[in-house]
């Protein structure tokens, strides 16, 4: 298994946010349940360069070098499967649309709703230069310049106009 740092930043990134933070029991055992599924995934019979981590204890990640083998629809569906039965192991949501994550003035990441988000962005709670985890990107390279941003460079901005 290659390492998140190992694979080339042109690869598919999905990032999957958790509702909850992992504890380190879990993230031991997620990681060796995704070496196991990293063994077999393929897509169209064809092995896929891939890694799955976990990062911030918050945040599951999953990258394909699609150069080596197209992340089709077979081998996205594998995927999902694969992190649907990690939230039933696990008792938590990775597919919260209405999640949203972001650092505190203390820089602890937080999570909440967006309902919840927009009223404190309205109350002044968070404001333009609050860091929100963009999770709307294309590849490993974005994550490095687009993923930690602050809510006035994200699509979060719209909310600074409550």
């Amino acid at each position: 298994m290659v390492t998140f740092n190992e694979m080339p930043n042109r690869s598919k990134v999905w990032i999957y946010q958790s509702d909850r933070n992992f504890t380190d029991f879990e993230i031991d055992e997620i990681r060796k349940k995704a070496a196991l599924f990293l063994l077999d995934w393929s897509s169209h019979g064809n092995m896929m360069l891939a890694t799955i981590d976990i990062v911030y204890n918050r945040f599951l990640i999953v990258l394909v070098d699609e150069e080596t083998a197209s992340a089709s629809g077979c081998g996205i569906d594998k995927s999902v499967r694969f992190i649907q039965q990690i939230e039933k192991d696990y008792l938590i949501n990775l597919f919260d649309r209405l999640l949203v994550t972001f650092r505190d003035e203390h820089g602890v990441i937080r999570g909440t709703k967006l309902q919840e988000f927009e009223q404190l962005v309205e109350k002044g709670a968070l404001n333009a230069d609050t860091i929100v985890f963009n999770n709307l990107l294309g590849t490993k390279e974005e994550m490095s310049t687009k993923w930690e941003v602050a809510i006035k460079n994200s699509w979060h901005a719209r909310m600074l106009l409550v």
